[in-house]
């Protein structure tokens, strides 16, 4: 079996893929992003491309990479890490009562001799708060938890008890969406979790 790389840092991806059964190996991605997409879907497959090419230009053997990247979207303002606490009370207030959307982008590099193929998606999930009072809000940032996500929360931490409702796959918004790449990687001829 290709040695599978994961193109990224974060914990909660990690976590994933290993509760999916994937056996793979980190290499996060050390290249500064550069957006040129205007749409929240083509943005994140954009970044995704950028973060596994970034890898694969580091590995000389056979090797699947998968890279990703998410964005938190209300209306048409995309909301990525906080730059502060303020922010990410700023940001959590606008949500609050409100739905909006999460976007990852995954692109899968697959190399076989000097031969790299590469297909991208993207997958959009809509999650709804209930309203939260300021001083909630201002607690939950006190966590710190809110400060390395994009739109200053995670659904499966503190704040996730306001959540009203999604509509669509919740590992997209914890992450990554495992059970697509699972499937797209299958109708590219890429079996992620076979151990041989």
């Amino acid at each position: 079996m290709r040695k599978i790389i994961l193109a990224s840092a974060s914990p909660r991806r990690k976590e994933l893929l290993e509760k999916a059964g994937i056996s793979f190996s980190i290499v996060p991605s050390t290249e500064e992003e550069r957006i040129t997409s205007v749409l929240p879907q083509e943005i994140v497959k954009e970044l995704s491309f950028q973060k596994a090419r970034s890898v694969a230009e580091k590995i000389k053997e056979d090797a699947v990479i998968i890279g990703a990247d998410t964005i938190v979207a209300y209306g048409e303002i995309i909301l990525g890490k906080p730059l502060d606490a303020e922010d990410a009370v700023q940001t959590l207030l606008k949500l609050q009562g409100n739905t909006h959307q999460v976007y990852t982008g995954v692109t899968v590099l697959e190399r076989a001799g000097d031969i790299w193929q590469q297909f991208s998606f993207a997958e959009r999930t809509d999650v709804t708060f209930y309203p939260v009072p300021e001083n909630e809000i201002r607690d939950y940032v006190k966590t710190g938890e809110p400060m390395d996500k994009a739109g200053s929360y995670g659904i499966q931490g503190g704040f996730g008890i306001y959540v009203k409702g999604i509509c669509g796959d919740y590992s997209n918004v914890v992450g990554l969406p495992v059970a697509h790449l699972i499937y797209e990687a299958k109708q590219h001829g890429i079996d992620l979790r076979r151990k041989k």
